[in-house]
């Protein structure tokens, strides 16, 4: 699984949702939900048939992330404007 927070830019929220409800799937991707926990701020959740899919995605997602930029408040310096986590699903119930 895949989870990343961004911050959208309130005049921005309109073509941000455009572009991700028109994003493919990833090769390796069985699915992608966005949801939003606070008024403009998203988390993304990825299911992935494998840690390897995540890996060989990730300059794509970098590439789609790169046509949203414009869109995203930075979260911290540190961060920029993603906090991206991935991981192994350890309790599925």
């Amino acid at each position: 699984m895949n989870i990343v927070r961004c911050k959208v830019k309130s005049s921005n929220k309109d073509e941000y949702l455009k572009k991700i409800k028109e994003m493919p799937k990833f090769d390796g991707q069985i699915s992608a939900k966005y949801v939003e926990t606070k008024p403009n701020e998203f988390f993304m959740i990825g299911e992935w048939n494998s840690e390897d899919d995540i890996a060989k995605a990730r300059p794509k997602m970098i590439g789609f992330l790169d046509t949203l930029r414009h869109t995203l408040d930075e979260l911290s310096p540190e961060l920029g404007v993603t906090d991206p986590h991935s991981g192994t699903v350890v309790v599925e119930k």
